[in-house]
């Protein structure tokens, strides 16, 4: 398998993996309806959003970026969150921060996974 398409499809597994874990702990604030398809669409868009859309906000981002020692980087994945959510209306998040907190759970499966893949290759 080519590497952009391995590398598209294991983000895309870790979105979803990730909003559906944030999902289980904020089963308030995120609701999917109990559907695994909304879930694994919104991880699509979300894999697309994190693609497209994320480096320009780290681009515009820069100097708060620098400051913060890069933390602002949860409130950008927060963002993308939040804009996924928007984007795909089946995936309802009801606040920023809940889409905050969905963020940095993504992030934590996203490094996890990754270690683990790594792990493996050597």
């Amino acid at each position: 398998m080519n590497k952009p398409l391995y590398r598209f499809l294991t983000r895309w597994l870790v979105c979803s993996l990730g909003l559906w874990i944030a999902a289980g702990f904020l089963s308030t604030s995120i609701t999917y309806n109990s559907e695994l398809r909304v879930i694994i669409i919104a991880g699509l868009v979300l894999a697309i959003i994190n693609i497209v859309i994320k480096p320009v906000l780290v681009i515009f981002s820069l100097p708060a970026l620098v400051l913060t020692l890069g933390l602002f980087m949860v409130i950008i994945n927060g963002l993308t969150v939040f804009i996924a959510s928007k984007l795909y209306t089946s995936l309802h998040v009801t606040n920023f921060w809940a889409a905050v907190f969905a963020g940095m759970v993504i992030g934590l499966v996203n490094y996890l996974v990754t270690a683990i893949l790594e792990d493996i290759k050597t």
